[in-house]
C-alpha cells in the first residue's frame, strides 16, 4: 500500500474509456439471450451437430494444445464472447498493460511483471538499480552453489529456507516442487510460510544451524508471519551457533526496505529489492524468485523466464480468436456469469503440480475477488469464482463424486503434462482424458438400469438401484496438455493463468493489481497484538480471547 503521501487517484485513459459496467454492453445482454437458449442444452449434442468441433474449439501455441470443445459454447456464444472483449476494450487493455501505463490506478502504478522476463520494457527511471540488482543476486547464486558462500563457522551452506508467505512464497514453492528433478540436491531448498511454529520446526529439524542459510523475503520488511518466523530462526541461529556468532551470514533478504534489513542484521549487499510495478502474487520473476535460481540454477531461471516470455508475447499479439489466455479467459466470464457456475476446479495431472492450485487460489481470488468497479460504482455481476483443486489422479479419489452426483455444476480445467510413456504416466494421461469426457457425457437412467440388469440384477432390484447410478454430466472442462513439465513449460503455464487472470478483471471492470480486503484483517491483526485493553474489541474476539486464556494458563 502506497505511502498517505503518495496516495493519488487518478485512472489512466485506458481505465476510464472502459464501460461503467460490462452488464449494460450489447454482447453482455446478447450472452444472457443464449445463456437463455441453452439452459438445458448439453454439450455432448454440440458435438453430434458438429463433427469437426473437437478440432474448431482447439488452439495451438509453442508446444501447448487447449481443448475448449467441452465447454457449453456454440459458434453464436464464441462470436458474443468475442464481441464483449471488443466493446470492453480488451485489445486497448492489453496494450496498455504493456506499455507501463499505470493500471493499478488505486496504487498509482504499472503492472510490469511480464518485464522482468523480457515480455515488455523496464522504465527507464528503474533499469539501472535493476540490473545491478540483477547482476548482484546472479554473483550470490554462483557463489551460493559452487559452495563459495559460507557460514559463521565456515561451513558450506547445504539447506536454505525461504521465510515468506503468499506471493513470497506460494510462486516459488510450487517451481521449486515441480521443478525438483531439474535441480540440484544441494542446497536443498525449504519453504516456511505459516506462522504456526510446527511449519518452522519441521524444517529446521532437517537442517544444521552451521551449513543454514534463510532468505527473508517481504518486500515491505512489515509482514507479521514473516518477521515473526525470522525472529525464531535468528534465535535458532544463535542457538547453534553461540551468542557471539555473526548470524548475518546465515541471512539473505528480499525487501525494498534495505535499512530494516540492516537493522536485523542482514548486510546491504545481501538485499535484493522488487521494483515498486510488481504485486505480491506475480512476482515470482523478480527476486522473490531466488530460491527458485538456487534450486535450479540460472540457466533453469532463464528457461523458466523464456516460456513466460513466449506466452507474453503471444498474448500481445495474437487475434483474439486465436489468443490462449484470451479464450481461457472468456470460457470462465461465461461460465460464471452467464451459466451461474460459481466454482472453478484445477486439476492438474502431475505430482509436481500439486502446488498450482494453491498458487492459481491466490492469483485469482487476491486480484478479482473485488466488487468495486473502477469507477466507484458496485458489480452488477459476479466476479471471481471459488477457485480450488488438486493433483490427478488423486483428486478423483477426494473431490470427484461431487462433480459426478452433485447438486451443483462445476467448470474445471484439467492441466496434463505429456514428456513420458512410463505406463503409469500413461495411465494418468488416460485418466484425465477419461475423466473430462465422463464428466461430460455422464450417465442416464435408462443406461444405469440396463447396465444392472446386464450385471444379472432382477428388474425390482434394477429399478431400485438405477437412480444411485445416475450422473447427470454437462460439467463443463478445458483440456491444457503441456508438452513435458519442465522450466519453458512451467513458465508458459504460469505466465498463461497470469494473462486469462487480467483478462477477467478488465472485462469485469475491476483493479486486478489491488487487494485491498486483505488489508483489513491484517490491521485488526496488529490492533489485537498492540492493544492490551479491552474496551475497544468486539465482544465476541473478546470472549474468544479469554477462552484461549483459559486454555493455556
Amino acid at each position: 500500500m502506497p505511502a498517505a503521501s503518495a496516495w493519488r487517484y487518478s485512472p489512466s485513459t485506458a481505465v476510464t474509456e472502459r464501460p461503467a459496467s460490462p452488464t449494460r454492453l450489447p454482447a453482455w445482454q446478447a450472452l444472457q439471450t443464449h445463456a437463455r437458449r441453452l439452459d438445458g442444452g448439453a454439450i455432448g449434442t454440440l458435438f453430434a451437430q458438429d463433427a469437426t468441433r473437437a478440432d474448431r474449439y482447439a488452439l495451438r501455441h509453442d508446444g501447448l494444445y487447449a481443448d475448449f470443445s467441452k465447454q457449453l459454447i456454440d459458434d453464436a456464444v464464441h462470436a458474443a464472447l468475442l464481441e464483449l472483449a471488443e466493446q470492453t476494450g480488451l485489445a486497448g487493455g492489453i496494450e496498455s498493460l504493456f506499455a507501463g501505463e499505470p493500471l493499478n490506478f488505486t496504487e498509482d502504478r504499472p503492472a510490469l511483471h511480464m518485464a522482468l522476463r523480457g515480455g515488455a520494457a523496464v522504465p527507464t527511471a528503474d533499469a539501472a538499480a535493476l540490473a545491478e540488482g540483477e547482476t548482484r543476486m546472479r554473483a550470490f547464486v554462483r557463489a551460493l552453489r559452487d559452495g563459495t558462500l559460507r557460514g559463521a563457522h565456515g561451513d558450506p551452506i547445504r539447506d536454505v529456507v525461504n521465510l515468506g508467505i503468499g506471493g513470497s512464497d506460494l510462486g516459488p514453492r510450487l517451481v521449486c516442487e515441480a521443478l525438483a528433478p531439474h535441480g540440484d540436491a544441494t542446497p536443498r531448498v525449504h519453504f516456511v510460510a505459516n506462522i504456526d511454529p510446527a511449519e518452522l520446526d519441521e524444517v529446521l529439524a532437517r537442517c544444521a544451524a552451521g551449513s543454514t542459510l534463510f532468505i527473508l523475503s517481504s518486500k515491505s520488511f512489515t509482514t507479521l508471519e514473516t518477521l515473526a518466523n525470522a525472529r525464531a530462526a535468528r534465535d535458532w541461529l544463535h542457538a547453534g551457533l553461540g551468542p557471539h556468532a555473526d548470524v548475518g551470514a546465515h541471512f539473505a533478504a528480499v525487501s525494498n526496505r534495505v535499512h530494516e534489513a540492516g537493522e536485523f542484521g542482514i548486510a546491504p549487499e545481501r538485499v535484493f529489492p522488487v521494483p515498486e510495478w510488481v504485486g505480491g502474487r506475480f512476482s515470482l520473476w523478480s527476486a522473490i524468485g531466488l530460491p527458485v535460481r538456487i534450486a535450479l540454477g540460472e540457466d533453469g531461471f532463464d528457461a523458466l523466464l523464456a516460456g513466460a516470455r513466449s506466452i507474453d508475447e503471444h498474448f500481445r499479439h495474437a487475434p483474439a480468436a486465436d489468443n490462449l489466455p484470451v479464450m481461457l479467459a472468456l470460457a470462465g466470464i461465461w461460465n460464471t456469469n452467464f451459466l451461474g457456475i460459481g466454482d472453478h476446479a484445477v486439476l492438474p495431472y502431475a505430482h509436481g503440480l500439486r502446488s498450482f492450485p494453491a498458487w492459481l487460489q491466490q492469483l485469482e481470488m487476491e486480484s478479482n475477488g473485488k466488487r468495486c468497479l473502477w469507477n466507484g460504482g458496485t458489480a452488477e455481476a459476479h466476479t471471481a469464482p471459488v477457485v480450488f483443486g488438486h493433483a490427478g489422479t488423486v483428486s478423483q479419489h477426494a473431490v470427484h463424486q461431487l462433480f459426478y452426483q452433485g447438486t451443483r455444476r462445476v467448470a474445471i480445467d484439467f492441466i496434463v503434462p505429456v514428456s513420458t510413456q512410463d505406463a503409469r504416466a500413461r495411465a494418468m494421461y488416460q485418466n484425465a482424458l477419461a475423466q473430462a469426457e465422463a464428466l461430460m457425457t455422464g450417465l442416464d437412467l435408462a443406461t444405469a438400469h440396463a447396465t444392472l440388469r446386464a450385471r444379472g440384477l432382477d428388474e425390482a432390484g434394477a429399478a431400485r438401484l438405477a437412480p444411485h447410478l445416475v450422473c447427470p454430466g454437462n460439467q463443463p472442462s478445458t483440456t491444457l496438455l503441456l508438452p513435458g513439465l519442465t522450466p519453458r513449460t512451467l513458465g508458459q503455464l504460469l505466465a498463461l493463468y497470469e494473462h486469462k487472470t487480467f483478462v477477467q478483471g478488465w472485462i469485469w471492470g475491476i483493479n486486478s493489481f489491488d487487494q485491498y480486503g486483505v488489508e483489513l484483517g491484517k490491521a485488526l491483526a496488529r490492533q489485537l497484538a498492540g492493544s492490551p485493553g479491552e474496551a475497544d474489541r468486539h465482544p465476541s474476539t473478546a470472549a474468544l480471547l479469554a477462552a484461549i486464556a483459559r486454555m493455556t494458563r
